[in-house]
């Protein structure tokens, strides 16, 4: 039997013209970037329980501030490995890859929970462009040490630098996405 779209409106349901995420992309993001929606939801609820009174760019603030301190410290331990000389050029760049992996990974919950705290869903399709943005400034901030190294800076300059980077990526990724998400409320 076919549904038609006035057997639809008599039922009174409506079908949904929403441009959902794909199976592809959800796996792709659960198993490759570790990105757990439901973490996302938890958070949002939880700093929202915790001011109840905030409009949702002080919200924002909030969780942007929190991940700007994980992000110094974040991207000042990660790049540890560039200061071991006897650490090889492996060692080396699975520090790299590592580091730039975690920090992506929390700028793109940064990204999701500012979108939720904005009423955006997060298993739209237009939250990808958004996302792969992040992953592009998040690789930006992890080549850090890279740029001291070019410098010919004390390689110790690398770790705050490296925690300076990160927290800056975040904060603009954060001013960014408040941005973003007025203005499409709006």
């Amino acid at each position: 039997m076919a549904v038609t779209s006035e057997a639809v409106k008599s039922t009174g349901l409506v079908l949904s013209r929403k441009k959902s995420q794909g199976m592809v992309t959800d796996e792709f993001l659960y198993f490759f970037l570790r990105l757990r929606k439901g973490e996302v939801r938890r958070v949002v609820q939880r700093v929202k329980s915790l001011y109840p009174d905030d409009t949702p760019e002080q919200l924002a603030r909030h969780l942007i501030n929190t991940q700007s301190v994980l992000s110094f410290v974040g991207g000042a331990i990660l790049h540890l490995p560039q200061l071991l000389p006897v650490a090889g050029n492996v060692w080396k760049l699975a520090g790299f890859a590592g580091g730039a992996s975690v920090m992506t990974r929390m700028h793109l919950y940064l990204i999701l929970e500012i979108a939720l705290l904005f009423g955006h869903d997060i298993e739209d399709k237009a939250r990808i462009p958004e996302l792969l943005g992040v992953i592009a400034a998040s690789g930006a901030s992890a080549a850090t040490p890279y740029l001291v190294s070019q410098l010919q800076w004390n390689p110790l300059a690398a770790i705050p630098a490296s925690g300076v980077a990160a927290s800056l990526v975040t904060q603009i990724i954060g001013a960014e996405a408040i941005r973003i998400y007025t203005k499409k409320t709006a």
